[in-house]
């Protein structure tokens, strides 16, 4: 059970680097691209609570 959660959790936090880094990569406004990273942190925060069953 723990290690199936930590490989969950494990998998979200990369997705999360993943599509950050590609975000940075995105040719947006400096401003966009830092609401997207914003809501991006926010969503993968969430997600990671959920698996720590917080929500």
């Amino acid at each position: 059970m723990a290690s199936s959660v930590l490989i969950g959790i494990l998998i979200t936090f990369l997705v999360i680097i993943l599509i950050l880094y590609l975000v940075q990569r995105l040719p947006v406004e400096a401003r966009v691209r830092q609401i997207i990273q914003i809501v991006v942190i926010i969503l993968g925060i969430i997600s990671l609570l959920k698996y720590l069953a917080v929500f």
